[in-house]
């Protein structure tokens, strides 16, 4: 289920660089905005993660609910997979997703089509109001066994939707709202089809993923489609357990990715119950003390448990994020901290962007015009690489502002001018796009 969660930080002391809930306007989402124009061909990078974490990750995410409970057999569709568009359809709605079957195609290897008549996955796009009224915290998701909305709010206290006693998936349903940009149209589709294909759980502490509630990674990486190659493989069958699963894992992983072979599980398996309730109540809190006090327990308890993983570097960067005024030193360290461990661990690009966007903003306010260079260069390649217009336009006007500060204005006219449609397309309106550009001006102020 993909949450609808704000990464914003008090920069420089000047206005928050938010990213929270843009109203698009969608009569600007024409092929133009589509992220084959924007993006060209897709850009995965084979994961290096060694095949003996990928065991225990593949374990972790497939026998596991988000909730903690245990899934005691593992489900998928067997055999060719079909899949629907139904709703009030955005205008981009069928290129995005036919971009991404091809993916799931040649690089999942799974056999899916999209036709028009009823089928295994139905993607049903609702208005987001008319969806936050039946689930308020998900601005998307998928369940089992339905194949419509209305099916779906019928279903909601009956028996049937609880993943964890589906055995053969036959039926599932893809919740996703019909008034988005198209970037969060496009994140919705491929986690939740994602995990109608392969795993349900979320995992903090891998950074190269999709399944992981800290929504660094918006589209399905080359970690996620080896797990879904996987997942689907002939050598597993619906309804073995875990431990038969297991048995069969260092076999498939070693003919799948052999370039994998040779290492072994390095992080330790469980999230925590104690530190996910920290993250989740500096998340939700309406109050930015509480907010950093819980970033600070979950801070604590990551350090405690020793971990050197997503978790603490996703705790650093939460402390970052909620520190008051009176902390700024000590949310620099922290942010510092964060995009090192990202920058160290195994696919944590696109995670390390995140924290060098923050970084830059700071360098600006300060007037380290070099730092921002050096900052946005290596950020901007892995945010265009993951697809990320709304991050990747942040950067190359953050950029633009150090260069103009330079007196190299001819430069930063261009990147302004290019990093237009990509703000489009993140942020899905000229009014939101320019409200962007205006906070990152401020931050360069005299």
């Amino acid at each position: 289920m993909r949450h609808a969660l704000a990464f914003a930080l008090l920069l420089a002391g000047c206005a928050p660089l938010s990213v929270d809930g843009p109203v698009p306007d969608m009569a600007l989402q024409t092929r133009a905005l589509s992220s084959q124009t924007l993006f060209g061909a897709p850009q995965p990078q084979p994961t290096q993660v060694a095949n003996g974490q990928m065991v225990q990750d593949i374990l972790e995410l497939g026998f596991q609910l988000e909730s903690g409970r245990e899934i005691p057999r593992l489900s998928r569709f067997e055999g060719p997979i079909t899949l629907r568009l139904t709703g009030r359809l955005p205008p981009l709605a069928a290129a995005e997703t036919d971009r991404l079957l091809t993916r799931l195609r040649t690089e999942a290897g799974l056999d899916i089509q999209r036709q028009a008549e009823p089928a295994n996955i139905t993607v049903e796009f609702v208005p987001r109001a008319t969806m936050r009224r039946t689930v308020p915290e998900a601005s998307c998701f998928v369940v089992p066994n339905i194949t419509s909305w209305a099916e779906f709010r019928a279903a909601l206290r009956g028996p049937g939707l609880n993943w964890a006693e589906i055995i053969e998936r036959d039926r599932a349903l893809v919740v996703a709202p019909s008034d988005a940009t198209v970037q969060e149209m496009r994140d919705c589709l491929h986690e939740e089809i994602g995990q109608a294909l392969g795993p349900l759980n979320d995992l903090y502490r891998i950074a190269g993923t999709v399944w992981n509630d800290d929504n660094f990674q918006t589209v399905l990486t080359g970690y996620d489609m080896l797990v879904l190659r996987v997942w689907n493989d002939p050598a597993l069958r619906s309804g073995m357990t875990k431990a038969e699963v297991a048995r069969r894992l260092p076999a498939i992983l070693a003919r799948l990715n052999p370039r994998g072979q040779g290492g072994a599980a390095s992080a330790p398996a469980a999230n925590g119950r104690d530190w996910v309730q920290a993250i989740e109540d500096a998340l939700s809190s309406p109050r930015p003390s509480r907010s950093y006090q819980q970033a600070a327990r979950a801070l604590g308890l990551a350090v405690e448990a020793g971990w050197q993983d997503a978790r603490l570097a996703f705790s650093l960067f939460l402390v970052a994020r909620f520190a008051p005024p009176a902390r700024g030193a000590d949310a620099l360290e922290a942010l510092i901290q964060a995009s090192n461990l990202y920058g160290a661990l195994p696919d944590g690009a696109k995670a390390q962007a995140y924290v060098d966007l923050h970084l830059a903003a700071q360098a600006l306010g300060a007037k380290q015009y070099s730092d921002v260079l050096g900052l946005t260069a290596r950020a901007m390649r892995a945010a265009r690489q993951a697809e990320n217009g709304a991050l990747l336009s942040s950067l190359m006007l953050l950029r633009a502002q150090a260069l103009a500060a330079q007196g190299n204005t001819t430069e930063a006219a261009r990147l302004r001018r290019d990093a237009t449609p990509f703000a489009l397309y993140g942020f899905g309106s000229d009014k939101a796009a320019t409200a962007r550009r205006d906070e990152i001006a401020l931050l360069g102020a005299p």
